[in-house]
């Protein structure tokens, strides 16, 4: 079994992602790690070469700066790096994924146990988000609790946007991909960013959204959907909490929710009642 890992990158150190570490963690599990690194404003470039692994192949693209569909740009990125990866499977991390230590052999096992099971296409992880500080996740339907992040490289795929996948079916139209689970998480830390590089990560993507910059304050959040994190963090990421994430984090007593989060509030209380998660999934469950 092969396995191949991939992700796009570009201006990562300007924008405040634990993008090397994201990479070191990926090869702990694959045989191969395929990045496509598009022209930067900084040293992200040469930061993935000083990693220094014969398994890392590097693309040097160019972005679309015309594309300004909701993030498709993203969407033709990821998939550069996905067309060239040569594994069984292909693992999709983004810049500031991460996963565990203790996890990747269990992810290898699950990629082992469904290698010749067809009805497996891909693979889906729990999730943490962190939000604010590292000590932070958030848990509401706004932040996706699964996602498939590992898909089969041998059946015809394409991503609409950067977060999912669809399986093309006779040429004529897609479907999500039939998933089973990894049975663990991945940590995604782009909410514990400092305050600043989260500034300027939101001014540049936004016009690759047809929107103006939104202007950005960790406060202002619903505190209700936060929740202490009681386990650990994988080594790899905890110099980067250290050095480059917000250290604490307080929201703003004032908040007034949104009409979206409101309707989550009913939401959540309905799958209290009901003992069932209604969130949307991007991929079915086999």
């Amino acid at each position: 079994m092969k396995v191949s890992g991939f992700t796009f990158l570009r201006n990562g150190s300007m924008l405040g992602y634990p993008y090397v570490e994201s990479l070191r963690s990926l090869l702990l599990v694959c045989d191969e790690v395929v990045v496509a690194v598009g022209q930067s404003e900084d040293d992200t470039l040469e930061q993935v070469r000083a990693i220094n692994d014969p398994r890392i192949r590097i693309i040097e693209t160019v972005w679309n700066e015309g594309m300004a569909q909701r993030g498709y740009v993203y969407a033709q990125q990821k998939m550069i790096a996905q067309f060239n990866c040569t594994g069984d499977w292909a693992f999709y991390l983004e810049g500031d994924e991460v996963i565990h230590e203790d996890d990747a052999p269990k992810i290898r096992a699950v990629l082992e146990q469904h290698l010749h099971n067809q009805q497996v296409e891909a693979i889906a992880f729990d999730y943490h988000h962190f939000y604010g500080c590292p000590d932070l996740v958030a848990k509401s339907p706004a932040w996706y609790r699964q996602a498939p992040r590992i898909i089969r490289n041998t059946i015809r795929s394409w991503a609409p946007d950067g977060l999912f996948w669809v399986v093309m079916v006779k040429n004529k139209k897609g479907r999500y991909p039939r998933a089973a689970l990894a049975g663990c998480p991945i940590y995604h830390y782009g909410h514990v960013r400092s305050a600043e590089k989260m500034q300027e990560k939101n001014r540049q993507v936004a016009k690759y959204w047809s929107h103006a910059p939104k202007a950005h304050d960790y406060s202002q959040i619903d505190a209700s959907i936060l929740q202490t994190f009681a386990g650990t963090h994988p080594q790899l990421v905890q110099q980067w909490l250290r050095e480059y994430a917000e250290p604490s984090f307080t929201p703003d007593p004032s908040y007034r929710l949104s009409k979206r989060e409101r309707r989550h509030h009913w939401m959540m209380r309905l799958e209290k009642l009901l003992k069932k998660d209604l969130t949307k999934k991007h991929f079915t469950l086999v």
